[in-house]
């Protein structure tokens, strides 16, 4: 029998088409295509073994239709109900409950509201006004404010002073916003994780947006570090396509952006060497989830996520691994010719 992988997409014109001909030249048994939808049915059955979902953050009826997947018995990337509950306040707060260094993070009231919501009579819980000294006191100047659901560098401002703060939070709109401390960086890497167990650190340019082919930015040590704390990360979200960005200050990789269940895969951005490596991998990960079917419905225990075993990185339920999984090595992949380990079992966080 024939497996299928689905492909929901949006705008990007270069992964998807170059991810469906990688599995299907592949004869394994799995083919690729297209997701369509036209309105779904309560009682539908849905039609692949896995869905790479790249596009429902911005597509309400996909995330709608992907959750019933998942109760269909359907492994969808990534998981539709994690990827909903998730803000980068959770995740700065995860990675710190996990041992890992994140920087000093505050999560804000809304500027603004939808209509029916009155002030006066709606918002009794807030105090008001803010206290933003204190905030300012906690975190430091400059600091980062930036949408708690956002991606993609969008609504993300360096404030350097008190003014610049104020000024951004008040053109905010209905956005929740989190503001955060700046780490002045010494270097900047971006993981690409798929399957939670490959992570490829890449030297990542923030200021320009772009990567950078350098096989040899990072010593072994700190390559080991950062992947055996990517996996971590990935592993308590329970997300099997992500990427995480480390900003490196005297030594210390800080977990900055890993709230990224989309990652940018386009050729542009990653440059041809490591759009090469992401399509090859993201093809082997999804011929393997087909073949190797995951209770994914059944590891959605939310208690685990805050139970996560901070010294093995290992848990149960939505946190951790499933029987298939526990019995597969985790590979962590560096670029080729790296300094860093390309592969190795996860280990306690530092």
């Amino acid at each position: 029998m024939t497996l299928k992988v689905g492909l929901i997409v949006g705008r990007e014109w270069s992964f998807p088409p170059a991810f469906i001909e990688e599995v299907n030249n592949r004869d394994e048994g799995v083919v690729a295509e297209y997701v369509k939808l036209g309105g779904t049915r309560m009682d539908e059955p849905v039609d692949y073994a896995v869905i790479i979902d790249r596009i429902s953050h911005e597509v309400p009826y996909y995330r709608t239709f992907l959750k019933y997947a998942v109760m269909q018995g359907v492994h969808v990337v990534n998981n539709p109900f994690m990827w909903t509950a998730d803000d980068k306040f959770f995740e700065a707060a995860l990675a710190t409950s996990l041992g890992i260094a994140s920087p000093k993070t505050l999560v804000l009231p809304n500027k603004e509201y939808v209509p029916g919501i009155v002030p006066s009579e709606s918002l009794r819980n807030l105090i008001y006004p803010l206290d933003w000294q204190g905030i300012v006191d906690y975190l430091g100047l400059p600091c980062v404010l930036k949408d708690a659901h956002g991606g993609g560098w969008k609504d993300v401002f360096i404030c350097k002073t008190m003014d610049d703060l104020l000024r951004h939070y008040n053109e905010s709109g209905l956005r929740t916003m989190i503001v955060q401390e700046f780490i002045e960086w010494d270097h900047y890497v971006r993981c690409i994780c798929l399957g939670q167990e490959e992570v490829l650190p890449i030297k990542y340019d923030p200021h320009e947006r772009k990567y950078q082919v350098d096989h040899q930015h990072l010593t072994s040590e700190m390559g080991q570090r950062i992947m055996e704390d990517s996996l971590k990360l990935v592993r308590a979200l329970g997300y099997d396509m992500n990427s995480v960005e480390w900003a490196i200050r005297d030594g210390v990789p800080y977990a900055i952006d890993f709230m990224n269940p989309a990652p940018d895969m386009d050729v542009y951005s990653l440059t041809q060497h490591y759009f090469e490596w992401a399509v090859s991998h993201m093809a082997d990960m999804a011929i393997r989830l087909a073949k190797s079917p995951s209770t994914q419905s059944e590891r959605l225990n939310w208690s685990d996520v805050f139970t996560f075993n901070r010294d093995s990185g290992t848990g149960n339920g939505a946190a951790g691994t499933s029987a298939s999984q526990k019995s597969r090595p985790s590979q962590a992949a560096a670029a080729p010719g790296s300094n860093a380990t390309a592969s190795s079992r996860a280990q306690p966080g530092r």
